[in-house]
């Protein structure tokens, strides 16, 4: 199985201990390959079940088994860990650690490409998740309106990335995300709370350490917004 297809499905399930053996390709300790293998199948698995704590868990044990020196296979797998997060009410979390991976990456001139793209596409995945999280606290918007305008920039810079290498659909659906962005900073506050609560946002704190206060009128319904709402999704997968 290409590379490209495992980053880019969001992990699906993959058939065999081989094909993750060819993702992390030749050279590498076969007792530990096969441990780490392991643990990425079982977060897979766990990620198709909709069991996203236990699949953050175990990307978690996989980064610490995989071999030293193995800086992209770890990038891979932090990427899809903060992905289980953002839907493992660890937003927050997910939020820091793609900061610092988007960084890495962009400061190796060997990187992969479509490793950066998909790691700054579900930073600005968080940002906007984020973002409605703020708004729904009451925050005002010298302190939510950074977030939102990060990742709207990079939906853009996603969108024309796209259009450079003719990928018609990953430019679509990365102007689709930067319209709902775009909303989402326009959106009136009674709007957004009578909007279902995205299942990023559900139960999640924002980056300040608070949970949306009562004090905004009623609660939110706590199910995918992508219906009502028009939220990105969590990835290219449609998690």
């Amino acid at each position: 199985m290409a590379v490209r297809i495992l980053l880019l499905t969001g992990w699906l399930l993959v058939g065999s201990a081989a094909a993750v053996a060819h993702w992390f390709g030749p050279g590498v300790d076969g007792r530990k390959l096969d441990l780490v293998a392991k643990h990425v199948r079982a977060a897979q698995t766990a990620v198709a079940t909709e069991d996203y704590t236990a699949a953050v868990e175990e990307y978690a044990a996989a980064l610490k088994d995989l071999p030293e020196g193995r800086t992209a296979d770890a990038q891979r797998i932090r990427l899809e860990r903060a992905k289980a997060q953002m839907l493992a009410q660890q937003l927050p979390e997910a939020h820091g650690d793609l900061r610092t991976l988007v960084d890495e990456i962009g400061a190796d001139a060997g990187a992969d490409a479509k490793l950066l793209a998909d790691a700054r596409s579900t930073l600005a995945n968080a940002q906007y998740y984020t973002t409605w999280l703020m708004r729904l606290e009451g925050l005002g918007r010298d302190e939510w309106e950074p977030e939102i305008e990060a990742a709207r920039q990079t939906y853009r810079l996603l969108a024309e990335d796209a259009d450079r290498r003719g990928d018609a659909a990953a430019a679509t659906k990365h102007r689709e995300d930067l319209e709902s962005a775009v909303r989402l900073a326009r959106m009136e506050l009674s709007e957004l709370q009578g909007l279902n609560l995205p299942k990023q946002c559900n139960g999640c704190c924002s980056c300040k350490g608070r949970k949306p206060g009562k004090k905004n009128g009623p609660a939110p319904k706590q199910n995918d917004v992508r219906g009502a709402g028009g939220a990105p999704p969590i990835d290219d997968s449609g998690h």
